[in-house]
């Protein structure tokens, strides 16, 4: 224990593990990447844009020379077990995964096709459980634990009167799936977690944080269910993935961590 307080930073420390990141071309994904070959991590940057995925494995080499990128899409078991086994070949196993990958479909639920409900289902939660199943099986092979983080929301708990059936479900899932896999693997030293933010700054939230007369009277009527008065910005997630991908959060597991000022407290 005194080891601990001499150097608590060094509970956060991720040098050397081995990280894969799907949804490495997303907002959530890009800076996942990123924030952890910032520090120190080998990652592995899957996405399905080609484009994309290029500059955020470009972002990651100014930090880490460590970094590959993938193109693929957790979308099949073949294709989950293709992306472990790129990860392997690379830098010899798996010790985190963050799942960033999916996606949202607004409409009314009367007006929803059921293929478009399950669309969301499949990017947001069949594909989060076939990753951390095949990344699980690599972890518990090779004996020696590792961090699985999931990608959550603030419509995980709470409900949207725009039309978010779909995402709101899918959100839901994610934490049972969080929580069922925090008890599975809760004695192996694997913990599985989620990050559900609220709004935070992206390319397709930009338009919020514009002082435009929409902007300003939608910002208005969120932040004021928001205690920190403001909406998010990246590195309010950059914080608590290094968290939940380190060993200074050994003791959590099946959490759901709110990245969201507040907004679910109240």
């Amino acid at each position: 224990m005194s080891a601990i307080f001499s150097n608590p930073l060094s509970l956060f420390d991720v040098r050397g593990k081995t990280a894969i990141v799907t949804g490495a071309s997303g907002a959530f994904g890009a800076l996942a990447a990123e924030v952890l070959a910032g520090a120190g991590a080998k990652v592995v940057a899957v996405a399905g844009s080609e484009r994309a995925l290029a500059d955020t494995v470009a972002a990651c080499r100014r930090h880490c020379d460590d970094v590959v990128g993938l193109q693929a899409r957790p979308d099949s078991e073949q294709a989950c077990t293709g992306i472990v086994e790129h990860a392997v070949a690379a830098f010899g196993g798996v010790d985190i995964l963050v799942v960033a990958s999916g996606k949202n479909d607004v409409a009314k639920i009367v007006d929803m096709e059921p293929s478009r409900f399950l669309d969301v289902m499949d990017a947001n939660v069949t594909q989060s459980w076939l990753m951390a199943r095949e990344v699980g099986r690599r972890m518990l092979s090779q004996g020696r634990g590792g961090k699985i983080v999931l990608m959550s929301s603030a419509r995980g708990k709470l409900g949207h009167p725009a039309g978010y059936s779909a995402y709101c479900a899918s959100k839901a899932a994610i934490d049972g799936i969080t929580r069922a896999l925090g008890c599975e693997w809760g004695d192996s030293g694997i913990t599985v977690n989620a990050i559900a933010p609220t709004v935070f700054r992206s390319p397709l939230t930009a338009w919020m944080f514009e002082d435009t007369d929409r902007a300003v009277e939608v910002r208005k009527g969120f932040l004021a269910r928001v205690p920190k008065g403001r909406l998010g910005e990246p590195e309010d997630l950059a914080g608590p993935l290094l968290f939940l991908c380190s060993r200074a959060s050994d003791f959590y597991t099946g959490h759901i961590l709110h990245a969201d000022g507040g907004y679910t407290a109240g």
